[in-house]
Order: structure tokens, then C-alpha cells, then sequence
């Protein structure tokens, strides 16, 4: 038994992740509208009919655009807190009943055999919260959306096979840029989103040997660029020592389906 998984897209324009076993599909998030979210899984071979559930972080469009009507066209049960619940239930359309249930922040529910651990992050929404996966010793963290790393955060998710980890921006084409001040202040807060810099900083303090792959995510299309994310964080992990896999990750290409099993041990 292993864990696989694929970012299907990942940006302040849509968000949604995909992870399985041969006995558990799981979505987390729907952030693109539901003809483009099949779209997604078409293109990594994967039937949506098929999935056990959603997850969801929080409440934000990006997070949730598709969520109603894709839950509604396939029969998936959605889970989410009370609070993100409250947020999101009008936007949503109508769901019925056993499609509507709750999964508190800070607590762990198994979903077949996949062990689902969510923990809260620093993030404008009503009760965000993010996930970490496990199954036969295998671990997989995904991490965005949130103004800075705390130390509890990194007690929750270090030690992981992947990463799945918000390299949002570059501070300084944040700051030239063209956002209005109130937006940059919003972004650059302990609200708001983490810059290159704070990721790399962060991923050098849960980074261990059994991690392989690090999956930089919910980069700004006007404030990041693929290249220049890879290049700061991989600058600072080299610096500590530190050599691992960075890959990129699309707001509109899912990332191939990756099997956590063929993950092997850094030397």
C-alpha cells in the first residue's frame, strides 16, 4: 500500500489536490469551476465519480469555486469546521444532508487508510485549516495559505516523505508591484502568505532524511515566478546542506500522479 498524489492546480486563481491509495481517493479543495476540476482529473486518468470525499481548508473562492456543483454532479461528501462551514454553506447551492459533514480543526479522522491529521493556519478565512496524510509510514504535508510558520505547525507536519508547500512570493516584486498598499500589507502579514524566503527558512527546520520531494505551491502569477521561487528556496537549502527535489506546481496543469513508495532515503 502507498500514497500517490497530484497538485491539480495550485494559485490565487484555483486550488485543488488530489491524494490516493488503492483503497481511498480523497480531493481537498475545488477551487476551479466544475467543468474544469473534470477537466483536471481527466488529465491525469482519474474518474471523479470514484472519489470518497473533500476536504476543505477554508473558505475563499480559490479554495471552493467548484465546490457545490462538482459535489453535486458526482455525490461526494464534503468536509470541512463548523466555522468554514458557516462561511461557505450560502455559496455553495443546495446539498443534501449526507453530503454535509464536519472535521474540527486540530483533530485526526481516518478515511479508510488514509490517516488525516488538519491543523490550523495564520490565514484571513473564518477557521482555516490544512492537512497531513499517512499511510503505512508514509507521510504527505500540504501546506499554503498562511501569514507565517509556527512552531506548532512545524511540530504537525515535519518529518514527511512530500511537501506540498506555499513559496507565494518574492518580496520585492511584492513591493515594486502594482498591488495597492492594503493588499501588499495584507500579504506580507501574519494573515496573509508565505514569501520564498520564509518557505525555504521553514522547510530547513522539517526537513529530514526520509524527504524527497518538495512541491512549491500558490505562487502569485504577479508577485512570483517558477524559476525565481525554486532558485531562493533551493539557494537556501543548499546553503544548511540540504539537497531535495523541488518541483513546480500550475494554477491550470495538475502535477503527475507521484507514488510516495518511490520515495528512497537522501544520502
Amino acid at each position: 500500500m502507498t500514497l500517490r498524489f497530484s497538485v491539480l492546480a495550485s494559485g490565487s486563481t484555483g486550488n485543488a489536490f488530489y491524494i490516493e491509495t488503492e483503497q481511498q481517493r480523497l480531493l481537498v479543495d475545488a477551487g476551479l469551476s466544475g467543468k474544469k476540476m473534470d477537466g483536471l482529473f481527466q488529465e491525469i486518468n482519474i474518474d471523479p465519480s470514484r472519489l470518497d470525499g473533500i476536504l476543505v481548508t477554508h473558505e475563499h473562492s480559490d479554495h471552493i469555486k467548484g465546490l457545490g456543483i462538482f459535489a453535486r454532479k458526482h455525490q461526494l461528501p464534503i468536509y470541512a469546521n463548523e466555522k468554514t462551514w458557516q462561511a461557505m454553506d450560502h455559496s455553495l447551492g443546495k446539498l443534501t444532508l449526507d453530503q454535509k459533514f464536519q472535521f474540527d480543526m486540530g483533530s485526526v479522522r481516518s478515511f479508510g487508510d488514509i490517516e488525516v491529521e488538519s491543523f490550523g493556519v495564520s490565514h484571513d478565512a473564518a477557521e482555516p485549516m490544512f492537512y497531513t496524510f499517512r499511510n503505512n509510514g508514509q507521510k504527505v504535508a500540504l501546506v499554503t495559505d498562511l501569514g507565517y510558520v509556527s512552531e506548532r505547525i512545524k511540530k504537525t507536519v515535519d518529518d514527511a516523505d512530500a511537501y506540498i508547500f506555499e513559496a507565494n512570493h518574492d518580496v520585492e516584486m511584492l513591493r515594486m508591484g502594482r498591488y495597492p498598499w492594503n493588499v501588499k500589507r495584507r500579504i506580507l502579514g501574519d494573515s496573509g502568505h508565505v514569501s520564498n524566503e520564509d518557505c525555504g527558512l521553514a522547510l530547513t527546520d522539517i526537513i529530514t532524511n526520509r524527504t524527497k520531494r518538495i512541491y512549491l505551491a500558490h505562487l502569485s502569477l504577479d508577485n512570483n515566478m517558477k524559476d525565481l521561487a525554486r532558485m531562493s528556496v533551493n539557494q537556501i537549502l543548499t546553503e544548511r546542506g540540504i539537497e531535495v527535489e523541488l518541483h513546480d506546481t500550475d494554477p491550470a496543469v495538475p502535477t503527475p500522479l507521484y507514488d510516495v513508495g518511490a520515495i528512497t532515503e537522501r544520502v
